[in-house]
Order: C-alpha cells, then sequence, then structure tokens
C-alpha cells in the first residue's frame, strides 16, 4: 500500500519529530576532556603501528573513533592559540613560532576564549598542565581566560623535576606559586584525577590536561625506560616519557569511571604538532617532514575523539578536520553561545565525527606567515615558499628568496607528498593559490619576542620579583 502524508499522517509525524528534538534537548550536556600530548610524533601510537606500548590510548580511540586527518599547526603556541579560540594563529598574530618565556605579548584579550564560553554555559572549567599563551600580565594567565582551576605550568621546554625554566620556577596552582614535588607528567595526571574525583556531577565539567611530554628536555623516571631497552637514545627516553604519558591518561580514565561520568563524557585526545627529529627520537610514520614544517608529519597527528554511545566505536574519520572546529563543535554540544565578536575559522565537525559525514570544510588553511604558508582544498595540498625552518617553526635563513615557490601535492594519490605536481597542473596552482592569498591578506602581523638586553629571569615566571 502506498503512504500518502495526510493532514492527520502530516500531524503525526511532526509530533514524532518534536519528541525526537524535545529528547535532545533534554540529553545531558557531555562533560569535556581534552587531552594534548607536546610534540608527540605521528606513528608513536599502538594504533599507528609504534613499538612504544600505548595501551591507555590505544584503547580509548578503539572505544570511539580514530582522527585520521587532523591537523594542527606546525609549533606549539599556534596550536594552543587556535584551539581554544577556533580561529586561525595568523589572526592573532601567534603563527610564527611560540610565545618565549620573555615575551611581552600573549594570547590579545580581546579573544572570546574556550573556557569562557564553556564557563557561561555552566560548565566548571580547568586546565592542569601547559598553559604557553602568555604570562607577562596577570590578565594573561589561565584563571582571567575563563578556567576556574589552573594547575601546571606557562612556558614550554621547563625541567620535568625542578621544574624550572631558564633559572626561575615555573609551577603553578591557581596562577599562584606552587612547590609540589615530583615528576610533571605524574603531577598534571594527578591533578586532573583530582579534578574529576571533587567535581560536582550538577555541572557539566570541561578539563583540559596539556602534557608537557613528551617535549624536551628528555626526562623520565628509570623504570619506564625498561621495557625499551633495545632502543638507542634518545627514543629510548622519548619512549619512556610516552609511556608515562600513557599510564596518565589511563589515571584520568579511571577517575571519569569511579567517579561515574565516563559514559558521558567526550574525551578527545591529540598532538600540538607533529614529532621533532623523525627517526632520532620520534617517528612520523611515513609521513613526510617534521615539526616546524608545513608538511604532513608537521601538521597531522595522531588524534582520537571517543563518547560513549554518541560515537561509534571502531570507527575512523578519514576526512580532514583542524583543531579549530573543536571550539565550534563543542560550544553546540554544551548549548553555549556562538555568537561573539570574532569570526570563526572552525566548523561544527560533529557529524563527520559521529556520523561519518563530510569534512564541514572547503578549504583548511595549515598556516600563513610573511615567508610561507600551506592550504588543503579537497586532497589538494599547496605550500607556498619554504616547507619550513627550524624545530620552533621560524622561516629558514634566505626563505624570502624563494617566496615564489610552491609545492602541489594530491593527498588522495601521494598522502605522503612524494611527488610535486605544481608544474603538471598550474591551473590547481592557480585556484588553490587564490585561495591561499585571499586568507593571507586577512593575517596580523606576526608578533615577535626578542630577549631584552641584560634580561634576567624572575625568581618565578608570571609573578612580578
Amino acid at each position: 500500500m502506498r503512504l500518502r502524508w495526510t493532514s492527520v499522517g502530516l500531524w503525526l509525524g511532526l509530533a514524532a519529530l518534536g519528541e525526537v528534538s524535545a529528547r535532545a534537548e533534554e540529553a545531558p550536556r557531555p562533560n569535556i576532556v581534552v587531552i594534548l600530548a607536546d610534540d608527540m610524533g605521528w606513528g608513536d601510537v599502538g594504533w599507528h603501528g609504534s613499538e612504544i606500548k600505548t595501551p591507555n590510548l590505544d584503547g580509548l580511540a578503539a572505544s570511539g573513533a580514530k582522527l585520521e586527518q587532523f591537523y594542527v599547526q606546525p609549533v606549539c603556541s599556534p596550536t594552543r592559540a587556535a584551539f581554544v579560540t577556533g580561529r586561525y594563529p595568523m589572526r592573532h598574530g601567534l603563527q610564527v613560532g611560540v610565545v618565549r618565556p620573555w615575551a611581552q605579548y600573549g594570547l590579545p584579550l580581546d579573544e572570546r576564549t574556550l573556557p569562557q564560553a564553556l564557563q557561561e554555559a555552566g560548565y566548571e572549567t580547568a586546565i592542569s598542565g601547559k598553559w604557553h599563551l602568555g604570562h607577562f600580565r596577570p590578565e594573561y594567565l589561565p584563571t582571567r581566560r575563563g578556567f576556574e582551576h589552573q594547575y601546571g605550568h606557562y612556558n614550554g621546554a621547563l625541567d620535568y623535576n625542578t621544574h624550572d625554566r631558564d633559572g626561575g620556577h615555573d609551577w603553578h596552582r591557581d596562577d599562584k606559586e606552587s612547590r609540589d614535588e615530583g615528576y610533571s607528567t605524574h603531577l598534571i595526571a594527578k591533578e586532573a584525577a583530582r579534578v574529576v574525583a571533587e567535581h560536582d556531577p550538577a555541572r557539566p565539567l570541561f578539563l583540559y590536561v596539556p602534557f608537557n611530554a613528551v617535549h624536551a628536555p628528555h626526562q623520565v623516571p628509570a623504570k619506564y625506560k625498561e621495557p625499551y631497552k633495545d632502543l638507542p637514545e634518545p627514543r629510548r627516553t622519548y619512549a619512556g616519557m610516552l609511556a608515562a604519558l600513557d599510564e596518565g591518561v589511563g589515571e584520568i580514565k579511571a577517575a571519569l569511571d569511579r567517579k561515574g561520568l565516563a559514559e558521558n563524557t567526550l574525551i578527545v585526545f591529540s598532538s600540538d604538532n607533529g614529532g621533532p627529529n623523525p627517526g632520532k627520537v620520534t617517528s612520523n610514520g611515513p609521513l613526510r617532514g617534521a615539526k616546524g614544517t608545513l608538511f604532513e608529519g608537521g601538521t597531522r597527528v595522531a588524534a582520537f575523539a571517543t563518547w560513549p554511545g554518541h560515537i561509534p566505536a571502531g570507527s575512523t574519520v578519514n576526512v580532514p578536520l583542524h583543531i579549530v572546529d573543536l571550539y565550534p563543535t563543542f560550544l553546540k554540544l554544551a548549548g553555549a553561545k556562538l555568537d561573539q565578536a570574532t569570526p570563526l575559522d572552525g566548523r561544527d565537525a560533529w557529524a563527520a565525527i559521529s556520523r561519518g559525514g563530510p569534512s564541514p570544510h572547503d578549504a583548511i588553511l595549515l598556516n600563513t606567515t610573511p615567508r610561507n604558508g600551506a592550504i588543503r582544498v579537497g586532497a589538494w595540498k599547496l605550500i607556498v615558499g619554504r616547507p619550513g625552518g627550524g624545530e620552533d617553526g621560524e622561516p629558514a635563513p634566505g626563505a624570502d628568496a624563494e617566496s615564489g615557490r610552491v609545492l602541489l601535492f594530491n593527498l588522495a594519490d601521494d598522502p605522503n607528498e612524494k611527488h610535486d605536481l605544481a608544474a603538471k597542473h598550474p591551473e590547481k596552482v592557480a585556484e588553490l593559490r587564490a585561495r591561499y592569498d585571499a586568507l593571507a591578506a586577512q593575517a596580523v602581523p606576526p608578533r615577535a619576542a626578542p630577549k631584552a638586553p641584560g634580561f634576567r629571569s624572575p625568581r618565578v615566571w608570571g609573578q612580578a620579583d
């Protein structure tokens, strides 16, 4: 029998849709936990075939969706800026290098941050780990940028045991000096677990856990290196550091289980950039390039998202996403307002993550600086200028002389960027270059942080002596 939409049938159908909509609105908002590794290679996790054991990360990845084309910035601070604002760092002046300890700038104060937006929506907000978005004045500190609780450090490359950077102490609780003793990876995981244990379930939780592991200096308690006696240094120590990070992730997951929050918690994991020194310290698998470059090995990272009952276990997302997408995705799931003064570059990626939908982007800007940049449009990727400079993301000397150089890759056919197709497809170069130039024209000048003559580190970073 052929069905027809009569007025009664239409009313019943709309009523049923209304019930579904109401149930969706009544569904509890998720707790959100974001775990960020520092300088971890794409190939250094179990699900990418690493010899380093990462059972807790592997288990969480298997319980949800592996994000196999997840992009970040080539280096640390720009990725963090993109994450907390949903905007490309070229809009903040943070597109080149990292925020140095002596920098007299940070993430601009007119930027609305993810923790601020979630706090407005009723979330408890906490950070345990590395900030790296400015600390030269109190208003730039995490507790002034939307976090109710803060624990950890402001700078990169601090000593894992003394918690010092360049002679200044860099460990803080609620943005005040802390003298807690211990290995930083352990302390960060312990604090994250404490936040979970003491959380009031009447409010949803946003917990951001940016580990300083596995960034240099390469330090780890000896027991974590024991299983990797066959690896040469410094990779052996790096492997132990990653094993300690994985253990910390397990500690956070166990805390969620004990508190009864795991079933309604969205966990997202990523690295802040690709691995440095691949082959010697890290592994980016078959991906070309390393941290600080615009090749896939610098900008595409191991990542996953898991939320029981909402993201299919064992799924894989093979469409391009960018860390800027987490901002609008989280805000929509949280019922937070998306209206704000600064327009977003991120797009709601929930359909791609939870249902295997298409990428929300028709183009992703991988970066733009006065000397180089890159854009991905569909399967095509264009690199303008030299692909990258040093480990801190500074363009290589002489890059100005090659500002007209371009590289073109088809990532569908050549995911490891072995074949430059620029000469063969000039029309595609022109198309992508036009898209890139339009975005590059919107960039603000990069901020710089030259060390002042006679600069002396403070006793405690972020505090006046």
